[in-house]
């Protein structure tokens, strides 16, 4: 973005403008430093998640760190989306609107029926749905709710790393990958371009 202003800038002062200035034609792109992701130990995803508030917090956790799903992925995950027969959760429109599946493991679909159990009045139509309206219409939480249960759990494990979902997907990748899964499985399963 920086380099496309510049170019145009630098375009409209010596073609449109024809002013010549060496000050400008030397100035250097400012590039940020490319810093390594945040990426959490299994001890410290464990501590996480047992520190969630509630079991709506610990099943987004576990849904994040389980998939590599992305806030909004999340948050507008619905419930026939989760797909137990063949072990699979469907992304609709992720990000550059694009659909993947996901694995399903046994473990992830105990939580989220143990999730199910829990939830005093059940979910018809999102996973996580925010309370009814006057209308009745259920409504996906937003996913300013996902980060909110990131930062409150982090903050109640006594995470000191700088943490909020992606954390828990660059987490979830590294993992992967630290147990053996190749690089084309891992950026399928995140839903990037080859």
């Amino acid at each position: 973005t920086v380099q496309n202003r510049m170019t145009a800038l630098r375009f409209f002062f010596k073609k449109v403008l024809k002013r010549h200035d060496p000050e400008f034609d030397d100035m250097g792109l400012t590039r940020r430093p490319k810093k390594l992701p945040v990426v959490l130990s299994v001890e410290e995803v464990e501590k996480l998640i047992e520190a969630a508030s509630n079991i709506r917090y610990r099943m987004i956790l576990v849904l994040l760190y389980s998939t590599g799903l992305r806030r909004t992925e999340a948050s507008q995950l619905k419930i026939a989306d989760i797909d137990s027969k063949r072990m699979v959760i469907h992304v609709h429109e992720g990000k550059n609107s694009r659909d993947r599946e996901l694995p399903l493991t046994p473990k992830l679909l105990e939580a989220l029926r143990e999730y199910w159990r829990a939830c005093a009045v059940k979910p018809k139509v999102y996973l996580f749905p925010t309370r009814p309206k006057t209308t009745g219409e259920e409504q996906a939480i937003s996913d300013k709710t996902v980060w909110n249960a990131c930062r409150d759990t982090a903050r109640r494990a006594g995470l000191t790393k700088r943490f909020g979902p992606h954390t828990l997907r660059h987490t979830f990748a590294t993992h992967l990958l630290e147990s053996g899964a190749d690089l084309p499985t891992i950026q399928l399963l995140m839903g990037h371009e080859k």
